[in-house]
């Protein structure tokens, strides 16, 4: 059986989302990260460094949210998460999975540590700023893609969605998306979906 390695609140959220919405059966091994029980040497051999999630499925065990989640996917592609390779809706898919890690978590990760997560005294106005600009460039071309679609591939319900609205809907939850009809209810549907409300039963 598959067993992912799960504290609540982190990005081991997106993997378990999906694993929901796949309907396969897994076992949750939850991790206090507050009483440092990741840092086990048991657990260490698992993932070196300390983190969540990690999957094991059979021989095989992965780190990185993102590379779990491509790999479910793609290794029950009976589930319909992922377009098959060949299909026009391969490279876009791949786009927004990638964006999320590569584009979209740097300006919000600097926007909530200069505006939020670190002490008042150690906060920067002007990296602020330049992460307030980046963050909006980023939201706006989310926005853009969003008009006249359901999901970021269309009709189509992916686990790019996963990848990308997990994050998307913590910047819902700091309030920092502002004048974005479409990204809203994109959140909306995103928020409604079973799975996704299951996976957040901590």
């Amino acid at each position: 059986m598959i067993k992912l390695y799960y504290s609540p609140r982190t990005r081991a959220v997106r993997p378990r989302w999906l694993l929901e919405e796949m309907g396969l059966p897994y076992e949750l091994i939850r991790l206090n990260l507050n009483d440092f029980s990741q840092s086990q040497p048991n657990y260490l051999e698992i993932h070196p460094h300390g983190a969540v999630p990690a999957l094991v499925d059979g021989d095989l065990t992965l780190i990185e949210s993102g590379a779990i989640c491509m790999y479910l996917a793609d290794q029950y592609a009976e589930k319909n998460l992922a377009p098959p390779v060949g299909s026009h809706l391969r490279p876009y898919y791949l786009q927004w999975m990638f964006y999320c890690p590569g584009t979209f978590e740097g300006p919000f990760t600097q926007l909530f540590q200069q505006t939020r997560g670190l002490p008042e005294a150690e906060r920067s106005p002007v990296l602020a700023e330049k992460a307030r600009i980046d963050f909006q460039e980023v939201i706006q071309l989310i926005e853009k893609s969003l008009q006249g679609k359901e999901f970021l591939l269309g009709d189509t319900f992916s686990a790019a969605d996963i990848m990308l609205g997990h994050s998307l809907l913590n910047a819902k939850r700091y309030q920092m998306l502002h004048n974005v009809p479409h990204l809203e209810a994109y959140l909306a549907r995103l928020e409604a979906r079973p799975a996704r409300q299951r996976a957040n039963q901590d």
